[in-house]
């Protein structure tokens, strides 16, 4: 299937608004609860057309874009309206039996208003009628392993006490949480059928396919009349006019057409028009799947995607179980190309994951899925939230790469957006129904001002069920294996992290500042995660350290796998901005061993935002100017070259070993690429009057040249070599994930870092200048040991200064609190991985 084509270079986005003010603001005073959206049609409303009626070219992947109608939208002023509360009568939501008097929490507090009286199983009964009856379905499903599907009730929530007894002190805080938690459940049990079908939105809103034709649903309560406009009826609004029901949802059924073929055709352009209290708009429908925008043209388009059978593709292989440690390999689709261009997923399928296969990483994990019309944003300024991005390519071609990676055993896990969404309001859900209220929270508390974007109201009934289908549309139609949720500090805390120092004091967490609404929705997506998908994995970046964010739901906690251990790449940054001389070894491995027993870490030396411009990458503090001048073997190194790469495998190792149970690396940095990202982008103008240069639309910097790390003439391919054999020795030892783990020496004087993990011994020599002969090293088992891994090997662009056919045993000498021990000599510099071998 050809990839559809579409310009490189953007031309701007078009934005309205900008960011709030900074503190935390006053909690809205109600959780909204159901609105239960759904009334039957008896019929369908639209009167049949042919199939050639249908005006309008037609965006099909690969085909072209020639005059090519466009909706003009205006810049719309966002109104700001009170944020409405749908929650059902008390007497709807029975009071759980375990439930004490809790106290007030100020900024925490929900309470329960009286509001519509629902119906909800004759609701549900009535859309199932009319759309889940009909819908067409593949008959040839993916042949992926079949998974328990089912998700558990909500326990008692009291064993993260057992855990932690540090928080018997905020009980009040913490059981409220859970009781939020377990009223939210009922009432999605109550009012929905329960959390499954309730996630299961995108067969309700948006657009459906029954074998009657096409039906439209779009929940947009601020608007006051709303039409379905696109190629099909050739943009008129008066053509396909929708219906509102009483709780804010327009429709509009659409029959096939005379000869059975569907009233809109795949691959054209649709809109809904909506009459508003900012005045009239076009907006790309909420539930979009696929969204373009055509060569020369700023607002992106929505697209109708509904592929003919013999187009859509078919899974042929089975989902990868869990691994026991995640050694995840982090990539951008669109700069993972050597060339000066956007690249594909078919590209990346056929070019990049062989290459992340062979490097030994067990994951790939996923940048800028869902579509974002500013392409700078790295993906984080999402406008359509189950879209993938059209720059790289079709829907099709990303299941086809997310099919190879699970044929090559690699998990797939997308970098999900639910922390804010983009404050465009052309292409996005920013005042997507005129109002400011709609998807976010009004004011400032729904403007993240660091950010320039809008936060979602966590307590709205229908946030909740847009964004929990969300996560399970992705798990569900691409088979993604897991998700590293973005940005959850910024939604468990008002203040979102910003000039906060979180010191570790648990009032901190669980106080005024907490959002609860925001907690609730992490628990309740882990839920449905786990107990849908048992094998995915969800990961969350959280830089405060939150209590409980690790421990499973039904126990008490958030519910997360894996918290992002994101200290430990600022511990580094804090490093290299000084001499290695004065680097403490008992600072390295405390920052590298702080995390909370029980809840495991995804740990990383350097995160992505370091290799954008402005920032610098591990390599380039280390070595600066001089990589472009001496990273070729035919030319003499400088000293800066040579402690460079020595300190870039030592940081990368010893981060592996002590850091977490699972290691991140972002693609390039593994041999330690010179050059920053920088987005292709033109002159900005500031505030202030001053521009901002550009630099002309460029690409040269938007692209990651893996020819750098392959070439055996350059110094780079022996720190990629490094890192592939640091993958595989944990691939075969495991070690990551190992239950025998001690630290045996941090000696500052002689700069010397010592430690077991499984049956290895790890000696990390920091010093500059001192090799170290006859260096005693403590162990726990004796035997016969042999190296496995040594940074200072020739292959890595070292100095070969040890003989890996030497074996080392050990005596009864106990030594550093250890037993046993063996002597070995330790060159400056270096870092040594010492095997127990049976042999």
């Amino acid at each position: 299937m050809a990839s559809f084509a579409v310009s490189g270079a953007r031309l701007g986005v078009v934005r309205a608004g900008g960011g709030g003010g900074g503190g935390p603001a006053a909690r809205s005073g109600g959780l909204d609860l159901p609105s239960v959206l759904f009334r039957r049609k008896d019929s369908f409303s639209r009167g049949v057309v042919s199939c050639a009626g249908a005006p309008g070219k037609v965006l099909l992947p690969g085909g072209g874009s020639d005059d090519l109608l466009s909706s003009a939208e205006p810049d719309v002023e966002t109104q700001e309206q009170p944020e409405e509360s749908q929650i059902p009568d008390d007497d709807k939501v029975k009071p759980f039996e375990e439930e004490e008097e809790i106290p007030a929490v100020a900024e925490a507090s929900i309470k329960v208003v009286a509001e519509d009286k629902l119906e909800s199983s004759e609701v549900i009964q009535d859309i199932e009628e009319n759309v889940t009856e009909g819908v067409i379905k593949d008959a040839d499903e993916p042949t992926v392993e079949d998974k328990p599907r089912v998700i558990p009730p909500p326990g008692d929530g009291q064993k993260i006490y057992q855990i932690d007894p540090m928080l018997e002190g905020f009980r009040n805080h913490l059981d409220y949480r859970y009781s939020e938690y377990k009223r939210m459940r009922a009432a999605i049990d109550q009012h929905e059928g329960g959390l499954d079908a309730f996630s299961r939105g995108y067969e309700k809103l948006g657009f459906t396919r029954s074998t009657e034709g096409i039906t439209y649903r779009e929940w947009a309560p601020g608007a006051q009349s709303a039409a379905l406009v696109g190629d099909f009826n050739n943009w008129n609004p008066n053509a396909d006019t929708m219906t509102r029901n009483e709780y804010g949802v327009w429709e509009i059924s659409l029959p096939n057409n005379a000869d059975g073929s569907p009233a809109i055709p795949h691959g054209s352009r649709v809109k809904i028009r909506m009459d508003t209290p900012s005045g009239v708009k076009d907006s790309i429908p909420a539930w979009i799947k696929f969204a373009v925008q055509a060569p020369g043209e700023i607002p992106y388009n929505g697209i109708y995607y509904d592929p003919p059978e013999e187009e859509k593709y078919v899974f042929q292989h089975p989902q990868p179980k869990r691994p026991n440690s995640l050694r995840i390999y982090e990539s951008h689709i669109g700069m993972s190309s050597p060339e000066p261009k956007i690249n594909t997923y078919a590209n990346f399928r056929d070019e990049v994951l062989p290459r992340i296969k062979k490097l030994g990483y067990n994951a790939v994990q996923i940048m800028a899925i869902q579509e974002h019309s500013y392409y700078a944003s790295f993906g984080y300024h999402v406008t359509n939230f189950f879209a993938p991005s059209s720059r790289f390519g079709t829907p099709e071609d990303l299941k086809s790469l997310i099919d190879k990676a699970h044929e090559l055993g690699l998990l797939v896990l997308m970098d999900i957006v639910h922390s804010h969404a983009s404050n465009n309001t052309l292409d996005g859900l920013n005042g997507f129904d005129g109002t400011d209220t709609h998807y976010f929270h009004g004011g400032p508390r729904g403007h993240h001002w660091m950010w320039d974007s809008r936060l979602f109201n966590y307590g709205s009934w229908e946030v909740l069920r847009y964004l929990l289908s969300n996560a399970r549309w992705w798990l569900e139609e691409y088979k993604f294996d897991g998700f590293r949720f973005d940005g959850v500090t910024s939604m468990m805390y008002t203040h979102h992290g910003l000039q906060v120092a979180f010191t570790g004091n648990y009032g901190e967490y669980f106080g005024f500042a907490t959002d609860v609404d925001a907690v609730v929705y992490l628990m309740l997506v882990n839920d449905l995660i786990h107990g849908l998908y048992p094998e995915a994995v969800a990961i969350g970046e959280d830089v405060s350290g939150m209590p409980t964010f690790c421990i499973p739901v039904q126990d008490g906690g958030v519910g997360f796998d894996y918290r992002l251990h994101m200290a430990v790449p600022d511990k580094w940054i804090e490093l290299l901005k000084q001499s290695d001389e004065y680097w403490k070894m008992g600072d390295i491995v405390h920052t590298l061993t702080n995390r909370r027993w029980s809840e495991k870490c995804v740990t990383y030396a350097e995160s992505h935002d370091q290799a954008l411009v402005g920032d610098k990458t591990i390599a380039f503090w280390l070595m600066d100017k001089d990589m472009y001048d001496f990273m070729a073997l035919d030319r003499p190194s400088t000293p800066r070259i040579d402690r460079g790469i020595a300190l870039h495998k030592m940081i990368r190792l010893v981060t592996m070993g002590l850091g977490g149970e699972g290691y991140l690396n972002f693609m390039g940095n593994e041999f330690g690429h010179p050059e920053w990202i920088d987005f292709p982008r033109g002159p900005q103008s500031l505030p202030n009057g001053s521009v901002l240069p550009g630099n002309n639309y460029s690409f040269d910097k938007c692209r990651r040249r893996f020819d750098l790390g392959d070439a055996d003439y350059l110094r780079y391919h022996g720190m990629q070599e490094f890192d592939q054999a640091m993958q595989h020795l944990e691939e075969k030892y495991g070690f990551m994930t190992s239950e025998h783990q001690y630290i045996s020496r941090k000696h500052e004087e002689d700069k010397v870092i010592i430690f077991e993990r499984g049956d290895l011994v790890f000696v990390f020599n920091f010093h500059w200048s001192n090799s170290y002969f006859d260096y005693r090293v403590g162990g726990l088992k004796p035997g016969k040991y042999k190296i496995v891994l040594d940074s200072d090997d020739g292959l890595f662009g070292g100095f070969s200064r040890l003989d890996h056919d030497a074996e080392y045993f050990t005596a009864d000498w106990p030594h550093d609190n250890r037993p046993c021990s063996f002597s070995v000599y330790t060159p400056s510099r270096t870092a040594v991985v010492y095997a127990l071998t049976e042999d």
